[in-house]
């Protein structure tokens, strides 16, 4: 592989906004821009910190920025000549994750050469190993351990997501950025991302402003690039619903019309693999939604009518998770906590998750009814479950015949 002659020492934080004031009689809003800096010498990025609001002796009130989305990118490298890579080496970046997993599997089944990314673990991920893809150890909070990962890629496919215990700058932002230097450093030939739906509208949630942040600093790189922004996955909606309703246990929920269109994450790997090979797609921006955008509450109907039992529903009013979100902004312990509480509240707003799907299914030459409806989805999970559940009582009782 063409190695660079030289690598980037130094990783950007966020920082340097430019800051848009607008007025109001009651608050002073900062909004975000971004902003490209070129720098032959490297990257020298002052770590910024989330400020709770502060008050003037005027009562203006002012809120700091809570994401310093500014990066510098690395000026040019000289690559010598190496041994050709094979347009079928794949990394996928974040592979024990719900999305991460089902791109290697289709990976696998397409005939790709999969390396996965995975941090060290106690429990290593040997279900990837199994399934015949290789692994190896890397963190993208040290991005030293980056480099070698890279060695023989053609494409890197980015699934990760920082965990909840961690602040979300640290893989999120720092991270990717990390990760996109090395990236344009050695030569990777595609980079794939996987953004937020609506992400560029909500600059004030950290989570979503970061991954607009990284998807223009992905496109400033020159990196040739594919970024997907994802709605929501229909996997999550089994821990969250369908297994509470069927232990009987309590389903949380808010009485919030927020409508999501949930896209089966099989079928999200298969239309990313589709974008992949088609050439023309190179530098686009693609938005995947489910065939129908559904409230929580629609969704806990479906689960009690397929699960044939009521569930035990305890909503959480939105003025709740905002009253919360505002407390925990005046600690600095709980910041990361105040961010994630954002993006909660944002997905429990009056707000519509979903986009028409029909021109992003001329472009990939995907027929939409090969699309799995939720309905059906959940269908299986219950039908499969159920079967099991019933499998095992019988079991049960024979067990108890015999004694």
């Amino acid at each position: 592989m063409a190695m660079a002659s030289k690598l980037p020492t130094q990783l950007a934080t966020p920082r340097n906004l430019h800051h848009h004031h607008t007025t109001t009689s009651t608050h002073h809003i900062s909004s975000l821009s971004w902003r490209r800096n070129i720098s032959p010498d490297g990257l020298v990025c002052p770590p910024s910190s989330l400020s709770p609001a502060n008050s003037s002796s005027t009562g203006t009130f002012y809120m700091q920025p809570l994401v310093r989305c500014t990066a510098q990118v690395t000026g040019a490298v000289d690559l010598a000549p190496g041994t050709p890579i094979r347009p079928t080496s794949i990394l996928v970046v974040g592979a024990t994750g719900t999305l991460g997993r089902q791109i290697v599997r289709r990976a696998l089944d397409e005939g790709y050469d999969v390396r996965c990314l995975v941090r060290p673990r106690p429990a290593p991920a040997d279900f990837l190993r199994d399934w015949g893809a290789t692994v190896v150890n890397a963190d993208l909070s040290k991005p030293e351990t980056i480099p070698a990962t890279l060695v023989g890629i053609h494409t890197i496919i980015d699934c990760a997501t920082g965990r909840p215990e961690e602040p979300i700058k640290t893989v999120d932002w720092e991270g990717k950025v990390a990760l996109i230097q090395c990236a344009k450093a050695m030569g990777i030939q595609k980079y794939v991302f996987y953004s937020i739906h609506n992400c560029d509208k909500h600059p004030e949630v950290p989570l979503m402003e970061i991954k607009y942040c990284t998807e223009k600093f992905l496109q400033d790189s020159g990196l040739t690039h594919v970024i997907i922004r994802l709605c929501g996955f229909m996997q999550g909606l089994i821990g969250q619903y369908a297994v509470p309703i069927l232990e009987e246990k309590s389903v949380w929920g808010t009485d919030a019309p927020t409508r999501i269109a949930y896209m089966d994450t099989q079928d999200i790997a298969r239309l990313t693999f589709i974008a992949l090979r088609n050439e023309k797609l190179n530098g686009k921006l693609l938005t995947f939604a489910g065939p129908r955008a559904w409230t929580t509450q629609e969704v806990i109907t479906l689960c009690e009518r397929l699960a044939g039992q009521d569930a035990n529903v305890t909503t959480v009013p939105v003025s709740v998770l905002k009253f919360t979100r505002q407390m925990t902004r005046f600690f600095e312990w709980t910041n990361d906590v105040a961010d994630r509480l954002a993006f909660s509240e944002v997905l429990t707003s009056d707000i519509v998750f979903s986009v028409p799907m029909n021109e992003t299914y001329t472009l990939l030459g995907v027929d939409a009814t090969d699309i799995v409806t939720l309905e059906k989805y959940l269908q299986d999970y219950f039908t499969n479950i159920l079967k099991k559940l019933k499998d095992l009582k019988a079991q049960s009782k024979q067990a108890d015949f015999y004694i």
